[in-house]
């Protein structure tokens, strides 16, 4: 029986290596994975960084002081002032980014929901906590109050080591992310040519006419697929580690930050990859060999693309936290031990369920197909 697999195996093997399709598929399509690190690194750093003239136009619809205005100038405001009419004109216009208008002792700041909004609205609420503190020390002094022991009342310090910041974690899941959509990307081609491509071509007949069984036969062609699909992932990882170890050096977004996976975590998104690559390529075969034509199966396993990418994706949007019971979840339960991975925090309990939760979807999958071989539709569909 091993001898059969294993031919199976090298068969589907070198026909993998002689397609070049199968071969960018599984060596080209990780490289997107570096470009992404370093191009949402560069966009991230290009917007911390924005000079200030990008958003300091602040329309004020009412007079300013003496005070206001060298707070104004000491916060870097370029500002207008006039009626409210005028002011509103002159930012609809697009020359101003915000404008604050006053009803007695209440300011509104008003804007739009533009790129530079939020820091334009920072920086003016910056600059009218230094005016309210200026109001305060003007009203303590009134009343003979020693200002400093009101307003300095408590005092806050920080002490938070920066051994991980939002930018990295945000980096490294979305790459994490990225990796198990390569997989999926990797698995699809030969799945779909050696399953719906062989009976296009009329070589699937041929070969469950030699004395081999079905099971062989789909053992050997899941392994291969699976073969394709590890390759992929762990280029990917070596990239992924890599490319973090570059931006971490090039960007100041990550100053103080030690972007390196500790080793165990490495371990760790190995068998995550190793285990994702199995289910995956198991499914594709799955969904591929019910198709009769090579364009059919394309078609059939593109919702799978899809449906790898976007649990993990909603997952990390809405900071769901793994569980016991998320860990048997598919799809989802790969996404979430990977964020726990990047966060540092590695459950073992959750791993063991992941990996059981694998390998009884793998055997029911290989289960169904080693049926449907048996079954005479597949060679007369």
């Amino acid at each position: 029986m091993k001898n059969k697999i294993s031919y199976i195996l090298r068969k589907e093997i070198k026909e993998m290596f002689r397609d070049k399709k199968s071969l960018m598929m599984m060596l080209v399509v990780p490289i997107m994975i570096p470009l992404l690190i370093i191009g949402m690194s560069a966009l991230f750093e290009m917007q911390m960084n924005r000079p200030v003239t990008d958003y300091n136009r602040i329309g004020f619809a009412y007079d300013l002081g003496e005070i206001e205005e060298s707070l104004a100038k000491e916060f870097e405001l370029n500002f207008v002032t006039g009626k409210e009419e005028e002011i509103k004109k002159q930012y609809q216009d697009g020359f101003l980014d915000l404008y604050i208008t006053k009803e007695n002792s209440i300011y509104t700041i008003h804007g739009d929901d533009k790129d530079t909004t939020s820091l334009a609205s920072s920086l003016v609420e910056s600059y009218f906590n230094a005016y309210k503190e200026h109001l305060q020390e003007e009203y303590l002094k009134e009343h003979e109050i020693e200002s400093q022991e009101v307003i300095q009342m408590i005092q806050l310090k920080e002490d938070i080591k920066e051994t991980e910041n939002y930018f990295s974690n945000y980096i490294t899941n979305y790459a994490f992310l990225f990796i198990l959509m390569a997989i999926t990307v990797s698995a699809t081609y030969p799945s779909t040519d050696t399953t719906a491509g062989e009976k296009e071509r009329g070589t699937l007949e041929t070969l469950l006419t030699f004395p081999i069984k079905s099971k062989d036969i789909i053992i050997g062609k899941f392994l291969s697929v699976s073969f394709s699909s590890v390759i992929t992932g762990i280029i990917s990882l070596v990239l992924m580690v890599i490319s973090l170890m570059i931006a971490g050096n090039m960007f100041e977004i990550y100053k103080g930050v030690e972007m390196m996976l500790p080793l165990n975590s490495l371990i760790f998104s190995t068998v995550v990859i190793i285990a994702y690559s199995l289910l995956i390529s198991g499914l594709c075969i799955a969904v591929a060999s019910k198709s009769k034509t090579f364009k059919e199966a394309q078609s059939a396993l593109t919702p799978l693309t899809f449906i790898s990418f976007f649990p993990g994706m909603i997952a990390f949007m809405v900071d769901l936290e793994s569980s016991s019971f998320l860990s048997l979840v598919p799809f989802l339960n790969y996404s979430l031990l990977f964020t726990d991975i990047t966060n540092g925090t590695i459950n073992y309990l959750n791993i063991f369920l992941m990996l059981i939760s694998t390998v009884v979807v793998i055997g029911l999958v290989l289960g169904i197909i080693i049926k449907q071989y048996k079954s005479e539709k597949v060679l007369f569909q």
